[in-house]
């Protein structure tokens, strides 16, 4: 139930707007005729500061890691008296100066561990647990959340990548385990995980020149169209589950 099949005006909530995927769905968010506004989170303040110029964008600073930050912009929301009927996770962590995925467990690092599940498992869990209650209980609403086909752990044939793996599994099981609750609550809500396919990025840039020549690689903007179409097409009895850009569903 995204942007392009909307019955009613929304306001709609993109984490990790910064840049790449965030940015492009907040362009085509921007532009939809029934989302009255667009609130476009990112931990760099100083691009927060200096606004949108853009109608109906605002931006917000926010560490997604953080609890008090995310009690900050849900007062936020309901000081203006808004019930998002969209919340799109954008956000992850691949690499983060010298430290990259681990292509062996000797390579492994606590530090770099606890930070890379921080920002791809805690910080979707903790959205789900402050942002979710804001969501209509009773009309169609959706809580996408980003992860990656390297979380499959039945599709997992290669190895290595331990902490990137990891924490997109356990966002995996986030997903699954908050679809089962919110059933009881919010029985329109659909809460899922989506593959937006390698995107060129920063997350992407060190790994893509590595890629086989017949790899394809999206802008963000053709892979937010894409993941567009398939939770166009997604049904409460979807909640849950784990997609690729193409509609298809990826094993656990």
């Amino acid at each position: 139930m995204p942007w392009s099949t909307l019955e009613d005006p929304t306001s709609a909530l993109v984490i990790g707007a910064r840049g790449g995927i965030g940015e492009a769905f907040v362009q085509s968010l921007s532009d939809a005729e029934l989302v009255t506004r667009v609130y476009a989170t990112s931990r760099d303040k100083a691009w927060c500061d200096a606004g949108d110029e853009r109608e109906g964008v605002h931006r917000v600073d926010l560490d997604l890691t953080q609890e008090a930050s995310l009690e900050g912009l849900v007062k936020r929301l309901k000081e203006a008296g808004e019930s998002p009927s969209l919340i799109l996770n954008c956000s992850g962590l691949l690499h983060e100066g010298e430290l990259g995925p681990e292509r062996t467990w000797r390579e492994l690092d606590a530090a770099h561990l606890s930070k890379v599940f921080a920002v791809n498992a805690i910080g979707p869990a903790l959205a789900i647990k402050h942002l979710v209650p804001l969501m209509p209980r009773k009309s169609p609403a959706l809580f996408a959340t980003l992860s990656a086909r390297v979380g499959s752990i039945g599709d997992n044939r290669l190895g290595g990548w331990y902490g990137y793996r990891a924490s997109k599994a356990a966002q995996n099981m986030i997903v699954k385990t908050a679809s089962i609750e919110a059933s009881h609550r919010y029985p329109r809500l659909i809460i899922t995980a989506l593959h937006p396919g390698t995107v060129a990025s920063d997350l992407s840039a060190p790994f893509t020149k590595r890629l086989r020549a017949k790899h394809v690689v999206f802008s963000p903007l053709e892979s937010a169209q894409h993941l567009e179409k398939v939770m166009s097409s997604l049904k409460p009895s979807d909640s849950g589950g784990f997609f690729a850009w193409d509609g298809a569903a990826i094993p656990w």
